[in-house]
């Protein structure tokens, strides 16, 4: 069977090393969002008022083992912002899951290996099972998103190409984005495949 159009087989050879205490050490989004300078009302804005979909619950809630999410992302992001909240809002209601953040820029290793066409486009949320086996990641947007960021928003002058994208997040509320991320976690649960959301 295809994978859907957002997954894809991981490419082969080492993916990157995460260790217990290195996740344990990285800050929860709590933690990220107080800290947060650039966009800050925004980040903080936007968490408050996010809504994990009931269905996208019932399926999280549904899956077997523990799964830890982590995020490399910087706060000036603002696909970050429209993304990463409703993500965070998730692994908080879900009690399999939990997530915490790292900056791309101080975790180059982590990023090198989850480059998107070359580039350290973020946001990247890695999946790990409970043994910290990387299952695959997610990012920089939802598929839909980017596609369109990557041919018919190419040809856009800046502030155009901004505003649809803002639009585009506005009216999706983050669906898009916790169903892709949790299409991760139950490939990774059902079949222990490693892919990678794009």
């Amino acid at each position: 069977m295809d994978s859907p159009s957002h997954v894809k087989e991981a490419a082969e050879g080492p993916m990157s090393q995460m260790t217990p205490s290195r996740y344990e050490q990285a800050p929860r989004f709590a933690d990220f969002l107080e800290r947060a300078v650039k966009h800050a009302q925004l980040w903080r804005d936007t968490y408050r008022l996010v809504r994990v979909p009931d269905d996208a619950l019932a399926r999280a809630a549904s899956l077997d083992g523990q799964w830890h999410l982590l995020v490399l992302v910087e706060d000036w992001c603002g696909d970050a912002v429209n993304t990463v909240p409703i993500v965070a809002r998730l692994a908080e209601l879900v009690a399999t899951m939990d997530l915490r953040v790292l900056e791309r820029d101080r975790n180059a290793d982590l990023m090198d290996a989850h480059l998107t066409n070359g580039t350290r486009s973020i946001p990247v949320v890695i999946v790990y099972d409970a043994e910290f086996r990387e299952h695959g990641w997610w990012g920089p947007r939802p598929s839909e998103l980017q596609a369109w960021a990557t041919t018919v928003g190419r040809t856009l002058e800046k502030d155009e190409r901004y505003r649809h994208i803002r639009t585009w997040y506005a009216r999706d509320r983050g669906r898009t984005t916790v169903g892709e991320v949790l299409d991760l976690v139950e490939r990774a649960a059902t079949t222990g495949r490693t892919d990678r959301a794009a």
